[in-house]
């Protein structure tokens, strides 16, 4: 699989401080200075400077396996994330560290985050919306973890997610309480709105004009104070209860369809599992990967087959290949993502078990 096609020209400057980064290229000269060799494909890579800042680049500079040392894991790994495979288990296929497959997870997940605010609909919805939230955890059963969801009731299209931090509850042991309350002394308790302000930030960032809005929850008590959180929308809110057949009829299949394929797709959402994630900012980023594959990848029906959602909704006239969801990098410095979306880029999530994880800060991988 050809990740990175041989440019003609580069189409801009790499450099976030040049002002031939962004905006109009008709004025940007560059010089081509030799190549430089490599141990794998491409084998050979042109180099260039640009006359403006005078930083020095390569064609590598925009491929999507810029600065990967297996890259020939890029699309493998896809595959296996959207195949319920864990770390562990792609790592012992290809001889590989677990390490090395969360770090190619890790820039697959900020590379969909791009994709998909490149390409999803930024204007006005032309359809109604279901909105549900699905529970998982992090590190242990004691730190669960509400992922918000939002997908289209026509289209499917899986327009975005947020997530948050929730205090462990339902049925514990004596024991379980106490080492919950030990705990929550020593490292916090989350906050009990989050829920409530994590939902109002997936509308903001699914809707962000003012707009009339249909949408289609259950009987969740937060939903209705988090709408109040959002003034720009006039939102027709319908609420359906839980216990409703999850039948196709039900207002809420878009979003019930969505939550059983994420928990179907994803090793780390499994109802009991040792593969869980280990920080909410992995978790993130695999949901990332999980949301282009589909909406862009993915038929609507799989026993039906037929369009995938973006189809559906008029963004793309074919399914995607893999190929062109990685054709390119993507610069976040080049695309603007919600303030929200741009915590699970940088992997500022914290875990309260582990509060000094890493970040991604890095200034030259993707």
């Amino acid at each position: 699989m050809n990740l990175a096609p041989a440019l003609k020209a580069p189409p801009f400057c790499p450099n976030p401080a040049c002002r031939f980064h962004r905006g109009d290229m008709k004025l940007w000269h560059f010089v081509r200075i030799g190549f430089y060799d490599r141990k794998t494909a491409p084998f050979k890579v042109q180099r260039y400077r640009c006359d403006t800042c005078r930083r020095k680049f390569g064609d590598q500079t925009f491929s999507v396996t810029y600065w990967l040392h297996r890259p020939e894991l890029l699309g493998p790994v896809f595959h296996r994330l959207v195949g319920c495979s864990c770390f562990r288990q792609i790592a012992r296929e290809f001889k590989a560290s677990p390490e090395t497959i969360a770090r190619i997870s890790g820039r697959l997940g900020r590379h969909c985050l791009l994709f998909h605010q490149l390409r999803r609909p930024k204007g006005r919805l032309n359809e109604p919306l279901a909105l549900d939230s699905f529970e998982s955890f992090e590190y242990s059963q004691y730190y669960p973890t509400s992922y918000h969801v939002a997908a289209g009731q026509g289209s499917h299209f899986f327009y975005g997610f947020t997530e948050s931090e929730c205090r462990r509850r339902g049925t514990m042991t004596r024991g379980q309480k106490l080492r919950r309350a030990a705990l929550e002394e020593r490292l916090g308790r989350p906050d009990p709105k989050s829920i409530e302000s994590e939902v109002a930030a997936l509308l903001a960032i699914v809707a962000p004009l003012p707009q009339a809005l249909e949408l289609h929850t259950d009987q969740h008590k937060s939903y209705p104070r988090a709408l109040r959180r959002v003034p720009h929308l006039s939102v027709i809110h319908r609420k359906i209860s839980s216990r409703a057949l999850r039948t196709p009829q039900n207002p809420l299949f878009p979003i019930n369809l969505l939550d059983l394929l994420i928990r179907h797709v994803g090793a780390n959402h499994k109802r009991e599992t040792i593969a869980f994630s280990k920080r909410r900012a992995s978790a993130a980023e695999r949901l990332a990967i999980f949301l282009v594959w589909r909406n862009w990848m993915r038929p609507f029906s799989v026993r039906v087959g037929g369009e995938s959602p973006a189809m559906r909704l008029g963004l793309v006239g074919r399914m995607l290949e893999l190929e062109e969801v990685l054709n390119r990098r993507l610069f976040p410095s080049r695309v603007v993502l919600p303030s929200r979306w741009i915590h699970y880029y940088r992997r500022l999530l914290v875990t309260r078990a582990i509060p000094r994880g890493r970040e991604h800060r890095l200034k030259y991988a993707a």
